[in-house]
């Protein structure tokens, strides 16, 4: 029985990450744990691409010409859909759960999805450093044991 470790060693990989405005005070939180966690894991800061918009729905549009571009081992989706009072936030955490998870099936790339859905600010808050670490250690993970496949 061949088993494949868990590799985290993340040099000479080249990562994109799409980060939502909306809710910033959150999807900064998240990307400085992300990026802090990529560094630690051997990403050369120079090969970490940020781009922003305007919120989750806009996530996997951006993430997939990313895929397309070939530039990126691994890609990373950063934000937070934070209930409110109407039905929208149902539609935005599901379409953009959707569209992410697309991206990676159709183009072979993976995606960390680190969107967070929470009920209010403070579990967005309380969850936004360990998610958004988190989320550097699966798209390192997943691209080494896609290569290993």
């Amino acid at each position: 029985m061949r088993e494949i470790d868990k590799n985290l060693n993340g040099a000479n990989m080249q990562i994109g990450i799409v980060l939502s405005r909306f809710n910033n005070n959150i999807g900064d939180g998240l990307l400085s744990a992300c990026t802090s966690e990529l560094l630690k894991l051997g990403v050369a800061s120079e090969a970490i691409t940020i781009a922003t918009v305007p919120g989750a729905l806009e996530t996997p549009l951006v993430l997939q010409h990313m895929a397309l571009s070939e530039k990126y081992d691994a890609l990373i989706a950063l934000g937070a859909i934070i209930r409110g009072e109407t039905y929208h936030f149902e539609v935005v955490a599901n379409e953009s759960a959707r569209g992410i998870s697309e991206v990676q099936l159709n183009t072979g790339i993976p995606v960390a999805n680190a969107i967070l859905t929470t009920e209010d600010d403070d579990q967005a808050i309380a969850r936004m450093h360990v998610k958004g670490a988190e989320a550097a250690q699966v798209a390192i993970e997943m691209c080494n044991l896609v290569r290993t496949l």
